[in-house]
């Protein structure tokens, strides 16, 4: 529940399109739900802008519907967002969407499911997500639908690394023309350095566990990312598109 469905309820009140205690009973559930093995917080959207979003790694499909359920029953404005996913949790998920009739998605290449129920734009400008390499597109792909998820406008410009910057350079138009740039890559994790150095919006530095050997799982580009001679970089968590996607977010609706 955010901050248009509240009102909407206070409307309804107020024209007589609805009772008090029915507006009780709809905000009761304020601020969280407690499902026994999940507390589900319906309040997080009026606090920060979007819903709880679900981890689905370690839940059953069966834990992971029932908290979809509890956030269908909230009868809120915001899409849902279920990352970590599978094609077992998706079944389960778009069984509960389809009964009320929800456009239910799984996003395949980054294990993520989306339940639209708002298609509409909240944020300012451009979110522009840039992968290093093809294998580094799966984190990409989680901080891009996670970005569109929360009301952006997004795209994603793929296979761009420092081993051939001559495909990034002609991209700039579109790199100069990005409110927020969520840069993803593994290996060595150079390419935020360079995107950087190249525009005046803050790039958020997505690290993958994409290498060799040294690169430790992505220790190495996180390491690499966080010592960037570029001011306007930022670093989260390795393999965490959904993070990059979320602040990318919060920065493109200020």
């Amino acid at each position: 529940m955010d901050e248009s469905d509240i009102r909407n309820l206070l409307e309804a009140v107020k024209r007589g399109r609805g009772t008090i205690d029915d507006t009780v009973k709809k905000l009761r559930r304020l601020p969280y739900e407690d499902l026994g093995f999940a507390k589900v917080d319906h309040h997080r959207g009026l606090r920060q802008g979007f819903a709880e979003v679900v981890f689905a790694r370690g839940k059953t499909p069966k834990q992971v519907a029932e908290i979809v359920r509890a956030m269908l029953r909230a009868k809120a404005s915001h899409n849902i967002l279920i990352t970590r996913a599978d094609p077992k949790i998706f079944a389960a998920v778009k069984r509960l969407a389809r009964a009320v009739k929800l456009q239910t998605t799984f996003h395949e290449l980054s294990r993520t499911i989306t339940v639209e129920r708002s298609r509409k734009i909240l944020g300012k400008g451009l979110v522009l997500v840039v992968t290093a390499g093809t294998s580094d597109i799966p984190a990409g792909e989680e901080a891009l639908v996670t970005a569109r998820a929360m009301g952006n406008r997004a795209e994603a410009v793929y296979d761009v690394g420092v081993a051939g910057i001559h495909r990034l350079l002609e991209h700039r138009e579109k790199l100069s023309a990005a409110r927020v740039i969520i840069c993803v890559a593994g290996m060595e994790g150079a390419l935020p350095s360079v995107v950087a150095g190249m525009v005046a919006a803050p790039v958020i530095a997505v690290p993958t566990s994409t290498g060799y050997g040294s690169s430790f799982g992505g220790l190495t580009a996180l390491l690499a990312m966080l010592n960037s001679c570029a001011s306007n970089v930022s670093v989260v968590n390795i393999d965490n598109g959904f993070g990059a996607g979320c602040v990318a977010s919060v920065i493109n609706r200020l």
